[in-house]
Formats: structure tokens, sequence, C-alpha cells
């Protein structure tokens, strides 16, 4: 007798739209038909009929895009005026439940893949492979300093070598993805400030070597200009925010600029967000904003490699699946619009270390795809209208 679920599971699903973006080129494709073989793609094809005995999925004039990639998330934050307090008062099993609703709501904007760059108490890795949410490259709680910034989720560190190689080693031991460390403190914790630096550049060392040595990429917490100049000494593989933040302002370093464009140290840009009425950012962000921007654009004019990592999570501007907005603003930087979808597709992939099977719609490659209503490269609005959504082969409801 036939089993229906496994005859179910093993039917091919062909999806028919009016355009396709691969994730991987500069230009719209008309006529494509993406053939899913439940988690994986089978084939991407052009002006073909589908396979007689596969599920049509037709379209219409929707495009067809790789599932989207947000490279710095924090599940466990609700997005609330108050992310932080609420964390804090919630259990273990209230802030997994919480964390399982932010990764559907990712999921349903169209971003089937994040990078959790700081949870509490390692609580993304059991979120990992759970049906329902998006794939998750976790981080763990980032490294930091003793009451350094985000030390609420229990990354503390002794600020010396044979502490944070200490720090990283646990983190291996639980199994992490990648190690996000705290170079400079952040306005989320009370006691710390933006503009200096947690540790010295031989302990941002230690701790890169550490996690090189386990075959683990390393990415840098860093605003002030001391830190981001110290994680690149240290040879950090990404760094985020970047913004050169000083006690009076933002700093301008053409150095400090090429060197990290020469290395190709990835550029996390802090970019994505949604307008909250009666809700205004803090003057010292405001009044920077207008240089930090122009320090990420002229990180681009020097070749420096660019993700968007939303930080989706902290504030009420940033929802989770705010990532369909960052596009448009790669786009203010000087990203070309092909670029700027790259850059949350096949780019961001390869900076999460998945660059093998997810960021495009091709054969082989994770079956994680996106219709929206429109042309993404005329419009990068059109991200936040989404048509349909698959993740791994899952019709996402």
């Amino acid at each position: 007798m036939t089993n229906p679920t496994v005859t179910e599971r093993t039917r091919l699903t062909a999806i028919r739209a009016a355009w396709l973006f691969d994730g991987a080129g500069s230009r719209l494709v008309a006529d494509p038909v993406v053939v899913l073989d439940g988690p994986v793609i089978r084939s991407v094809d052009t002006g073909v009929a589908p396979p007689p005995d596969a599920r049509v999925v037709d379209l219409g004039a929707a495009t067809l895009l790789p599932g989207l990639i947000d490279t710095h998330v924090h599940l466990a934050f609700d997005a609330s005026i108050d992310a932080v307090g609420n964390l804090q008062a919630r259990t273990d099993d209230e802030v997994l439940a919480a964390m399982a609703d932010a990764g559907r709501a990712q999921v349903r904007a169209g971003v089937t893949t994040v990078r959790d760059l700081g949870d509490r108490g390692y609580l993304s890795l059991e979120l990992r492979d759970r049906p329902g949410l998006p794939t998750i490259v976790a981080a763990g709680p980032p490294v930091t300093s003793p009451l350094g910034h985000c030390h609420f989720l229990g990354g503390e560190a002794e600020p010396t070598e044979a502490g944070v190689r200490r720090a990283v080693r646990e983190h291996v031991d639980r199994g992490v993805d990648v190690v996000k460390i705290m170079a400079s403190g952040g306005t989320m914790t009370p006691g710390t400030l933006q503009e200096l630096a947690q540790f010295d550049v031989a302990v941002l060392r230690a701790a890169v070597d550490e996690a090189h040595r386990h075959g683990l990429p390393v990415t840098a917490h860093a605003h002030g200009t001391q830190a981001i100049a110290d994680a690149l000494a240290a040879g950090v593989d990404g760094m985020e925010h970047v913004s050169f933040w000083s006690a009076d302002g933002v700093d301008v370093r053409e150095d400090l600029m090429a060197a990290i464009a020469e290395r190709r140290v990835t550029v996390g840009a802090t970019l994505g967000m949604v307008p909250v009425p009666g809700l205004t950012p803090p003057e010292a962000i405001v009044s920077r904003l207008p240089a930090m921007m122009g320090n990420l654009r002229r990180l681009h004019e020097l070749g420096a490699p660019f993700v968007a990592g939303t930080d989706a999570g902290i504030a009420p501007v940033k929802p989770h699946g705010v990532l369909t907005t960052a596009p448009a603003m790669l786009r203010d930087l000087g990203l070309g619009p092909a670029e700027a979808l790259r850059a949350v597709t096949s780019v961001a992939a390869g900076v999460c270390g998945l660059g093998h099977r997810k960021g495009r719609l091709a054969p082989g490659f994770d079956a994680d795809v996106v219709a929206v209503d429109g042309d993404p490269l005329a419009d990068p609005g059109v991200l936040r209208r989404v048509v349909s959504v698959y993740a791994r082969g899952v019709k996402v409801a």
C-alpha cells in the first residue's frame, strides 16, 4: 500500500512566474520555471514546460528571487521599546517561544536565512533546523568584557589572551557557527560607550587566532575608531556597524577604510528600518548619521565587500523581517540595483559560510524561493510586496 505522505514529499513542485533574479547575475530572466525536489532545487529553466509529473504553481506576473539573508539579527530581542528588559524578564522557555515567533516573522517577510549574532545562553542553537523557521547561523552569546556591551547575554570573558581563548573554546564546544566579539561598547548597555574599545589588540588577536584554529570565522561589533583599528589588526573576517563613532561625532579615517577594503574584511552595514510614528532615534545617532553614511559610501567606493545586517529585534524600528527595506538603503550608498540584491542573497550566503547552497536560484541549491509583486531592480520597495515564500521547499503560510 502506498504511503500518501511519502508520495507527497517526493512530488516535484514547478514554480512559474514572469521574471527571475538568480542571486548571482545582474538582470532579470523572463518566463522562468523553477523545479523544487523537496528541500532542493532540481532545475532552473526559462521558456520550458514544467515536468509532466510536477505540481505546478503559477505566480503570474511575480518575480522570483532567492530567499533573502540577514547577516545580523537578534531573535531573542522582541523589537519592543524595552527589548533588553523584556528579554531579562523571560524564562528560557519563554525566550525560545519568542525567538520562534521572531523566526516565523522573518520567513513570512521572505528572509529564509538569518545569522543570529547575539542570543542568550546559546538558545539560538536549539532552534537550528526547526521546521517553519529560517535557516539559522548561530553565534551564541557574543564574547564581551566583564559588564561590557551585552554582558547580560552570558558571554563575559576575562579581558586577557587566555580569557578570550577560553571563551572561544566554550563557544566551539557548544557548536556555534561563527564567533561574535564586542570590540567596542554599545548604546544598549549602560556603562559602556560606543567610542571606547573593550579589548586591546593582543587580546582580540588571541580570540581570532583561537576561532580560526577551530575553523570558525570572527565578526567584531566595532563602532569606535580604535576598536575598528584593533579588530582590523587582529585579523577579523568581518565587522558590524563600522561607524567610526567618536565621543563628539564621527571620525573620517581614509587609511583604515582603505585597509578594510584591501584586506577584504566584510562590512556588515547596519541598514534596514521602518518608521514608527511618535518614535525618533536618539539625537546622538541622528546627528552622526550623515557622516556615518558618508563613511559607508566611501568604504563601498574603495571596494570593501558589503552585506546588510539589520540588527533586527533591538528596537521598534527594527522588527523581524526588516531586511526587505535594506536594499534601497544599500543603493543610497552607491551599490547598483543588482549589487544591492546580491548583497542580501549570494554575497550574504558566502559571508555566512553557506555560499555552496544558499543565496542563488540554481540546481542543487536549497529550495528557498521568494516571489514579489514587481521588478526589484527597478524598485527595491517591491521586496515588501511578498506574493509567496518557500523555505527549504516548504510553502510558508
